[in-house]
């Protein structure tokens, strides 16, 4: 591992995005990245699918072997108010970073720019502007009629002072050799946008920040049923799901399965975390998952990126 700079200031931006409006989900984190950049923070980190927010409970008319013109048209308008990476709000995004002088993370639903399959992705931007997009590897049950399986990106790392930086989405981290993929490439900070909002879920960050021996950003979002425009064609889904969809627990966790900042829940929040950079080194002591508490004369793993 190699020397790292030994303090990290991480901002954890738990907002509502404005559903279906790309434009207005924009707007909400840039206000959000300048309030969060008062206390100049090194990392700003979102949600998964902040942009243009996850609709949550939705089925787009999708039943087994059959669809329905109502659905596609909202698929089609979801489509509409994803985003094509390198257009304009990832310029936008990049300006931020740039101004900031911050690493911003962002979720995001992304439109390819050739086929228009739409994936769950997200960009670290780096204070430079420049970017890394990771798509989701699987989507998680019925998102699968959403968002397809990610075709490159698989396990893209950001070099920084306080050491490589990654992200897996929401389940993504129920995947074990996933996690050791980004384990082997010396991840200090593990980004998970994500939408569990269950008790399980805490546990489960704190068992893969003691596993990897990194810190675990665990940004989550509120979702509420009024979040939802009034004109779906699913309005009738809609109705049924209950008041507050996704209550948050965003929380920063240590490499020792501690909390730096405690789950916040059922509020918009920017959860601030001072991240001591000497842990991930020092946790290593006895137990290195992929050093010397590997044996890979058993165990191997490969992986094939493109």
């Amino acid at each position: 591992m190699k020397d790292l700079t030994p303090s990290c200031l991480v901002a954890v931006v738990q907002a509502e995005p404005v559903l279906f409006d790309k434009k207005a989900c924009l707007e909400k984190a840039l206000g959000y990245i300048d309030e969060a950049a008062a206390r100049k923070p090194d990392l700003i980190v979102f949600p998964e699918l902040f942009i243009p927010g996850y609709p949550i409970g939705m089925n787009f008319g999708f039943s087994v072997g059959k669809r329905t013109q109502p659905g596609r048209e909202d698929w089609l308008r979801y489509a509409d108010a994803s985003v094509v990476a390198g257009e304009g709000e990832f310029k936008a995004l990049a300006q931020a970073a740039r101004r900031t002088g911050a690493y911003i993370s962002m979720g995001f639903s992304e439109r390819d720019a050739v086929s228009g399959t739409l994936y769950n992705s997200n960009v670290i931007f780096e204070p430079d502007g420049a970017y890394k997009v990771h798509r989701k590897l699987k989507p998680t049950g019925s998102e699968r009629v959403v968002w397809g399986d990610a075709n490159e990106g698989y396990f893209p790392v950001t070099d920084t002072p306080w050491g490589p930086m990654g992200s897996l989405i929401c389940w993504e981290s129920y995947m074990p050799l996933a996690r050791v993929a980004l384990y082997q490439k010396g991840v200090t900070i593990y980004i998970s946008p994500n939408t569990n909002d269950n008790p399980e879920w805490q546990a489960t960050v704190q068992h893969i920040a003691i596993e990897g021996k990194c810190f675990f950003i665990n940004a989550d979002m509120l979702v509420r049923r009024a979040s939802y425009p009034a004109d779906l064609n699913e309005a009738e889904t809609v109705a049924r799901l209950p008041e507050m969809v996704c209550r948050g627990g965003s929380c920063v966790v240590d490499p020792y399965g501690h909390y730096v900042a405690e789950p916040v829940w059922d509020r918009e929040a920017i959860l601030f975390a001072q991240l001591d950079m000497r842990l991930p080194a020092a946790c290593k002591m006895e137990h290195d998952a992929v050093g010397h508490y590997a044996r890979p004369d058993v165990l191997e793993l490969t992986v094939h990126e493109k």
